[in-house]
């Protein structure tokens, strides 16, 4: 138990430089399928994500906290990638779950299968490449992750108990099972992929993917939420203005009844309508 309520987890990745190059391929391609299936708020939201990762990730561990170490590469290029990539993707799946886009399944589906085949790829074709180490100490600020959570959660939680409308309320556990879903996934995919914590301990590995699954991703998620309802409340997928005018708790609403995307396609057939309130 000690070991995994540890506050000082390691965070480590290892991979060769050709990791890189495919994965801003898969990333430029990902991006212009956004694009061609007119989803420019995702897309948008994504590239958001990625420059708040850098933001977070080199200005604040790296300049302020000092956190961030590397070596076999710079620290600022390299940084600036992981930050792009996994903002974009991350960014990118909490907006369409959050949503209950139609087509999230499918998005879900092409991140998750790159995460599991680019670190093959990278370690078979590129072992003669030079290999990159980088890795983050967390004893600093995870604690300070812990607080936000608890505020932003309790917060939401708070609300939903005033709330008397029970369609007004925050869908408090799918966001939480959305933010456990996107980082546990991120980080299982390092793992097996042989990226994560390399010559760690099995239980090192495993508190890693344990206290980062459910906490780095969760604490924005009512966060996210609160600015998804606020955005698209205004502006439709394809950023068209949106025609009526509704209030921020109705947007909730509008939410938590439109259909998940397992049962979308069943709903707009027996209803004759192929749009929903989050997906133009």
């Amino acid at each position: 138990m000690q070991l995994l309520l540890a506050s000082n987890v390691i965070a480590k990745r290892v991979f060769s430089t050709l990791y890189i190059y495919i994965d801003i391929a898969f990333l430029v391609l990902f991006c212009i399928a956004l694009i061609c299936k007119k989803k420019y708020l995702t897309l948008l939201w994504a590239l958001f994500g990625g420059v708040l990762y850098m933001v977070v990730d080199y200005g604040i561990f790296h300049v302020l906290m000092h956190s961030r170490f590397i070596e076999g590469g710079n620290l600022f290029w390299v940084l600036l990638w992981m930050s792009m990539s996994y903002g974009i993707t991350n960014f990118a799946l909490l907006w369409l779950w959050i949503g209950k886009d139609k087509h999230a399944i499918e998005f879900t589906l092409a991140i998750f299968i790159w995460w599991l085949v680019a670190p093959m790829i990278a370690s078979s074709f590129g072992a003669n490449m030079g290999q990159i180490t980088i890795w983050r100490e967390t004893s600093g600020y995870h604690g300070y992750m812990a607080i936000i959570l608890a505020v932003t959660f309790g917060a939401a939680i708070v609300y939903n108990l005033i709330q008397k409308d029970r369609s007004k309320r925050f869908p408090i556990l799918r966001l939480l099972l959305i933010g456990i879903a996107v980082q546990f996934a991120w980080e299982f995919f390092l793992l097996i992929g042989g990226i994560r914590s390399d010559g760690f301990s099995f239980e090192q590995k495993i508190t890693t993917i344990i206290v980062n699954s459910l906490l780095e991703t969760n604490l924005g998620g009512v966060m996210i939420f609160c600015l998804f309802v606020l955005i698209t409340k205004f502006f439709n997928e394809n950023l068209t203005k949106r025609k009526d005018k509704i209030s921020f708790t109705e947007r909730i609403k509008e939410i938590n009844e439109t259909p998940s995307c397992f049962k979308l396609e069943r709903h707009e057939k027996s209803s004759n309508n192929n749009s929903s309130p989050t997906d133009v």
